[in-house]
């Protein structure tokens, strides 16, 4: 039976990276499920990379795939450093309007988080109907500064920064707003549109103000799958389970009442621009003060527990196991 469209299941993933050996002693971070990055160490520092695709936006893909790269970067507490990119651009689609755009977004994002572009392959490719990016990214951080999930602990209270859905609020309102029309007045579409910049993609700020603040045992960045998968995610790389309240998840203005509209949860539409950040408790107000001192908004939405009790959603009262969804919500305005 064909795959579907999304992520890989974590089940045949893990059973794909089982079998997967590295011989280099000095990899700190290796493949499995729920782990973005790999790090390498090095004289002093780790070395940390990334690589990314952008295959659910189409206007500004060129600002989606650094920042989509660079925030897994920064939730190591690594600093971007280094970026390549692979353009694949659809035959009979693609002018040098379409590739100057491109290359425009790619350098303001870069210029943005003061990471070079430093190589890549770009081309025109048959059977596309649009733009393909893919992005690797690299960045630095010095062996002691290093946040590996590993650390998470039961008892480490959850923050989430910014709210959700960002990056979904952004793409609805700049490659669906036929579907919006009526039903919202145009200057907040027109707000909505500004999400890539205000409050945002990036989360590199929320990362490094959280990292010098106090300490920080995990953060992950939501991106496809939403909050839910992310919060999975996390649970699954660390080994802990979770216990997170639905009614203390920050949901953005207008993005909330968007997928009301359409028919999607936004706990599993794509969200990068939010941050999870895990701390032990006596440090969470360490670090939710200074995410909050950079205009942010910064949520205690729940706490890390004991693997056995597994990865729990409290809804209306109620705990159910956390949902995840292999196929993003925001597929279904595809169909």
């Amino acid at each position: 039976m064909p795959l579907r469209p999304g992520k890989l299941d974590p089940a045949l993933l893990a059973r794909l990276l089982a079998s997967n050996v590295i011989h280099d002693e000095r990899v700190a971070i290796r493949p499995a499920v729920g782990r973005d990055v790999c790090a390498i160490r090095m004289d002093g520092t780790y070395l940390v990379a990334k690589t990314d695709p952008v295959t659910l936006a189409g206007d500004r893909i060129g600002w989606y795939v650094v920042h989509v790269n660079a925030n897994d970067i920064a939730t190591v507490g690594a600093q971007p450093r280094w970026f390549l990119l692979t353009a694949l651009l659809p035959e009979g689609r693609t002018d040098q309007a379409l590739v100057q755009r491109i290359y425009d977004d790619v350098q303001a994002a870069l210029a943005s988080i003061g990471c070079d572009l430093v190589g890549g392959h770009t081309e025109i490719t048959p059977a596309l109907d649009r733009p393909i990016l893919v992005g690797q990214m690299l960045g630095e951080v010095a062996v002691d500064r290093l946040i590996d999930k590993a650390a998470l602990r039961p008892g480490d209270r959850i923050l989430l920064t910014k709210g959700v859905p960002v990056e979904a609020t952004a793409i609805i309102a700049r490659e669906h707003a036929a579907r919006l029309a009526g039903r919202f007045p145009e200057e907040t579409i027109e707000r909505a549109r500004r999400f890539l910049d205000e409050p945002g993609i990036s989360v590199l700020p929320e990362a490094m103000a959280a990292c010098y603040a106090g300490e920080v045992h995990a953060m992950h960045d939501p991106t496809e799958g939403g909050l839910a998968t992310a919060l999975w995610e996390l649970a699954e790389a660390a080994g802990c389970g979770m216990v997170v309240h639905q009614d203390r998840i920050p949901v953005t203005d207008p993005g909330g009442a968007f997928c009301t509209h359409l028919g999607l949860d936004p706990l599993g539409t794509i969200s990068s621009g939010a941050l999870i950040i895990c701390a032990p408790p006596q440090e969470a107000p360490a670090v939710h003060s200074a995410v909050e001192a950079l205009g942010t908004v910064c949520g205690d939405i729940g706490e890390v527990r004991p693997r056995a009790e597994g990865c729990l959603l409290v809804r209306d009262g109620l705990p159910v196991p956390m949902p995840t969804f292999p196929q993003d919500e925001i597929t279904k305005l595809h169909d």
